[in-house]
């Protein structure tokens, strides 16, 4: 085996041994703070039990995990580097004629594949993980009894009131999705949540303050024949802000469904914006990873033996907020509409990679 080979797999197992590590232990310590939040929440809540909660806390991890690689990137190139440069390692390597890159490309290499595999792999078992954890805190946390579906046989929805009143609603398609009018509607009501008392099917159905405005239809109750309806009106406490919201999060869909869902919202007539947003930041991610080597080898290749770990901390953790401020205020943008969705998705990517490989030029080749 060359040296160079050598020297490429070295780096490459010390690389994916420290990012390992730190990520095993910053992923520790955020499991411990959601369950130690989620008992605080959880205190006054009925069914809401500490092996509950433990559950929780554990479904939430694979999607806190996706939020903390980079940062565990960023950290394990920093402590890499900085053990390196203690061991006089790199500066062995400079002096067989190694330069900077060639030392780099092991843990470019290794950050990409493992941004492939969390995009690809990873990222469907936290999704699946997620949507459980989510579905737990609407039923025990929250009390939530609002549910929305979408799929190609329409649009399903759910609502109930403290009362115990419920009603399913059914519409084929979204006529105006800004007035929120549904077309082709069937609306089955029950009391205590499962008794029925009837059902209408309508022509149309139009959200307004505190009720929907139903036309054009015909009405059936239980021992009795449907009966014609030229308009009425039922109590809602949805809103349009509260119907967008309720369906499924982007984190709770898979890298693979993402697609297939954003052109049914389009197809309904909804704002995909969330969707294609959190989808594109999927597809950057393998190069945001490879963009924190760079960054983090900005502040560790060249540190002194003596003081050098004070200023890669400070720097490090001072470049990681600074870096997710950037992206929630572009995120926030692009949620907005203020910028294109592609721009938001990879403004902070782009920042990283320009930013770090401009300083390295600058420090190693002058």
């Amino acid at each position: 085996m060359t040296p160079g080979k050598t020297l490429f797999r070295y780096i490459l197992r010390r690389f994916f041994a420290w990012v390992s590590g730190i990520f095993a232990a910053m992923i520790t310590i955020i499991f411990l703070l959601d369950y130690i939040e989620l008992i605080r929440r959880g205190g006054t809540k009925l069914g809401a039990s500490l092996m509950v909660l433990l559950e929780m806390a554990a479904l939430k991890q694979p999607y806190m995990a996706q939020q903390i690689m980079p940062f565990a990137v960023l950290f394990g190139t920093m402590m890499l580097f900085w053990r390196m440069t203690r061991a006089n390692e790199l500066v062995v390597a400079r002096a067989a004629g190694v330069s900077a890159w060639q030392f780099l490309m092991p843990p470019i290499a290794c950050a990409f594949v493992i941004g492939v595999v969390a995009v690809t792999v990873f990222n469907p078992v936290a999704s699946v993980l997620e949507a459980r954890y989510e579905k737990l805190e609407n039923s025990i946390l929250r009390g939530s009894g609002d549910q929305l579906t979408l799929s190609r046989n329409g649009l399903w929805l759910r609502q109930s009131n403290s009362a115990g009143d419920a009603a399913v609603i059914h519409a084929e398609r979204m006529v105006s999705p800004q007035k929120t009018q549904l077309q082709d509607v069937t609306i089955l009501t029950f009391v205590h949540d499962s008794q029925l008392t009837g059902r209408i099917d309508a022509k149309t159905a139009l959200l307004e303050a505190g009720k929907w405005h139903i036309t054009d239809g015909s009405r059936w109750r239980p021992g009795q024949t449907p009966t014609p309806l030229s308009e009425i009106d039922l109590a809602t406490n949805l809103t349009t802000n509260r119907i967008q919201e309720g369906f499924a999060a982007p984190e709770t869909m898979s890298f693979w469904q993402l697609p297939g869902f954003i052109d049914l919202l389009e197809e309904s007539g909804f704002s995909a914006q969330r969707h294609r947003l959190y989808f594109d930041a999927l597809l950057a991610r393998p190069f945001l990873f490879t963009a924190m080597v760079l960054i983090a080898a900005v502040f560790s290749l060249r540190m002194q033996r003596r003081g050098g770990i004070a200023l890669m901390i400070g720097a490090g953790i001072g470049t990681g907020f600074a870096l997710y401020f950037l992206s929630d205020v572009v995120f926030a943008l692009g949620l907005a509409a203020a910028i294109p969705v592609v721009l938001a998705a990879w403004i902070p990517t782009g920042v990283s990679w320009m930013l770090g490989a401009s300083l390295l030029l600058h420090l190693e080749d002058g």
